[in-house]
């Protein structure tokens, strides 16, 4: 079954003599329980995909699918709640709350949709993950890879079925950045989830159950 699917999905960005097809009538799906990388070079437009997909921004043209949602069917507060229910994001930058400890960033989602934290299953990832000894750190204290990890972990918290993650090995080492990836593959595995990864590192890439290649706007 299609978790993820796009169709003559277009994003225009700029006017007249200045525009710019970011995506050109891409069209794809993605099964559930796919480990996939999304490729290409720089300014392919593989994150603007990846943005689509996860309804952070909108097509200028084409029909975005998330679990047979159209996402543009969605109102803004819709599309705020079943992200927050269904999408884990993980970026390059890590995007964690520096007033917040290890623990509170983690949780945050759960917070913020009013659900109790499962202690159990907070206490499973943060071991897999190899945190549970810094749960009352601040993120300042700690090294890029822990950091990127508490970023996964908090993707992981609301155990949503699509994860998306943006180039999140970019402010890694090598060593580093193969370990979250593996993380991230084997989290996928024992969370039955379905995970798409931009990236562009090959080595990286070559991890994946499946590659979809983007240069110039279009899917390949």
């Amino acid at each position: 079954m299609n978790l993820l699917k796009t169709m003559n999905l277009t994003k225009i960005y700029g006017e007249d003599e200045t525009q710019v097809h970011a995506l050109n009538e891409v069209t794809i799906e993605i099964e559930e329980g796919e480990f996939v990388a999304i490729v290409g070079s720089s300014g392919s437009g593989k994150s603007t995909l990846l943005n689509m997909l996860g309804g952070l921004d909108t097509p200028s043209s084409g029909e975005v699918y998330v679990r047979n949602n159209e996402l543009s069917q969605l109102s803004n507060e819709e599309l705020t709640i079943f992200r927050r229910r269904n999408i884990g994001f993980v970026f390059q930058n890590y995007n964690l709350v520096p007033i917040l400890n290890v623990y509170e960033n983690i949780t945050l989602p759960l917070k913020l949709d009013g659900v109790a934290v499962d202690e159990a299953f907070l206490s499973l990832i943060t071991n897999k993950l190899q945190l549970q000894q810094k749960l009352e750190q601040m993120p300042n204290t700690l090294s890029g890879g822990q950091q990127q990890r508490v970023a996964i972990a908090r993707a992981l918290i609301t155990k949503p079925a699509i994860i998306l993650a943006d180039e999140p090995t970019g402010n890694l080492d090598s060593k580093n950045g193969l370990e979250v990836i593996s993380l991230l593959k084997s989290s996928a595995h024992e969370f039955h989830q379905t995970i798409a990864v931009v990236t562009h590192n090959e080595e990286i890439a070559q991890m994946a159950d499946r590659m979809i290649r983007i240069e110039d706007g279009k899917a390949y």
